[in-house]
């Protein structure tokens, strides 16, 4: 959510913002309900204020002129009574429109229509080159029999899978190795929840707009979360943080489900795109400074991208276009790792800044040192690992032409073997 002060003083920046994010939302129809609604809220509280004053004459005057007033005062009373309702329209009008508003992008961020349009910034790694007819995650996952999608499919639909045996174990190590990569730089390990309020939802920017994305529980107003990063950022909304606390640095391993809506005939072979997934997850909590949030964006990315390192994949990190970024991200950086199935790059990891915009929705505060008023906090996310599209590259990447899979070093010890297959 944007400061509505900020708002009224610059509409060209946020018109520009939602030309450039591709939001449909009418700025100057926002404007007019919004200089409605103050209107509206004057007008309540003049009659308020009328009332009171009344009140305090009602001692001062002759029966005659008292019962004169009461009526007058019951008349003014119905006249607030029906300005409040109206009031209370408007609010919820008001509330509706402000938390479609986007945040604008940073000056640094390319324009684009969509993830075609993504800048790179560097490789890192090369992508293998084979002497061999290479096989695909499926053929592997199959040749093994640690993959069984059919059987994934029969018991929940379409975008769905097993992993079995090895497999099923080199998912957990690969989890397991990110989130103690994590723990290593500082980071506080959260077991969330998964399902969570709406507001949890709103709060994060998820909602509304992310509705068909999601898998509500309606009956309960609850929603799964698509990622670790909804509950972490909330679990301090409403709140007021001594500053000596900040940041928070926090990271949690959990499942995520996602429903694809609007994905249909897309990627619809294999794991790069399923409903269920696990996901490793940091986020950070920090002060209101803006050259602090964008030195902490690249060291979140700099855990992701040590840990590709680390299992020895090939990648690229883009800069995200106007088209591709979401309402509420200031600047964000995908990691794209090599897929030889798809000979290019699949996105694996979003690391994303948002200075104030979650914090303002989530109502998430702290006191500066020395005291004065609570000022909202910056908050940042970023992918430390998703599974399994990660397995897509670390199959297909270290195959062999005996037609196992090479375990990288650093998972051996957990996976108790050189190789995957063997």
């Amino acid at each position: 959510m944007l400061d509505l002060k900020w708002v009224r003083e610059n509409p060209d920046a946020v018109r520009s913002a939602a030309q450039r994010k591709r939001v449909a939302v009418d700025v100057d129809a926002f404007l007019d309900l919004d200089l409605r609604f103050r209107k509206q809220q004057q007008a309540v509280e003049a009659m308020r204020a009328e009332l009171k004053a009344a009140a305090k004459e009602l001692g001062r005057m002759s029966p005659e002129e008292r019962a004169q007033a009461l009526a007058g005062q019951q008349e003014t009373k119905a006249r607030l009574k029906e300005a409040e309702a109206q009031e209370q329209e408007l609010r919820a009008s008001h509330q509706e429109q402000a938390l479609l508003l986007p945040m604008p992008p940073a000056a640094e961020v390319p324009d684009g229509i969509d993830d075609q349009d993504n800048v790179e910034l560097r490789r890192v790694g090369d992508p293998p080159d084979f002497d061999f007819e290479p096989l695909s995650h499926i053929e592997l996952g199959e040749k093994h029999g640690v993959l069984d999608i059919a059987r994934g499919v029969k018991l929940s639909g379409s975008r769905n899978y097993l992993l079995l045996g090895e497999l099923a174990r080199l998912e957990q190590c690969v989890l397991q190795h990110a989130l103690e990569h994590m723990i290593g730089r500082g980071f506080e390990p959260v077991s969330v929840p998964t399902l969570v309020s709406y507001a949890c939802m709103e709060g994060t920017g998820y909602f509304p707009g992310g509705e068909e994305q999601a898998y509500l529980a309606e009956r309960d107003q609850m929603s799964l979360v698509g990622t670790a990063e909804v509950p972490l950022t909330a679990i301090h909304s409403d709140e007021v943080l001594a500053a000596s606390r900040l940041p928070l640095r926090r990271v949690a391993l959990s499942p995520c489900y996602r429903r694809e809506a609007g994905t249909y005939g897309k990627d619809t072979k294999g794991l790069y795109r399923v409903h269920q997934f696990w996901k490793v997850e940091q986020v950070v909590i920090g002060p209101n400074d803006e050259e602090w949030s964008i030195a902490e964006h690249q060291r979140m990315l700099g855990h992701a991208t040590e840990l590709m390192e680390e299992l020895e994949l090939p990648f690229r990190v883009v800069n995200v276009c106007t088209g591709d970024l979401g309402q509420g991200q200031v600047q964000k950086f995908d990691i794209e790792t090599w897929m030889p199935s798809r000979n290019g790059y699949g996105e694996t990891h979003s690391a994303s800044r948002f200075y104030d915009f979650q914090a303002r929705r989530l109502k998430l505060r702290y006191r500066p040192e020395g005291g004065g008023k609570p000022v909202f906090c910056h908050t940042l996310n970023n992918t430390v690992i998703a599974s399994p599209r990660v397995l897509i590259a670390l199959l297909e990447n270290h195959q062999c032409a005996d037609g196992r899979v090479r375990i990288p070093e650093v998972l051996r010890p957990r996976f108790g073997a050189d190789f995957l297959g063997s």
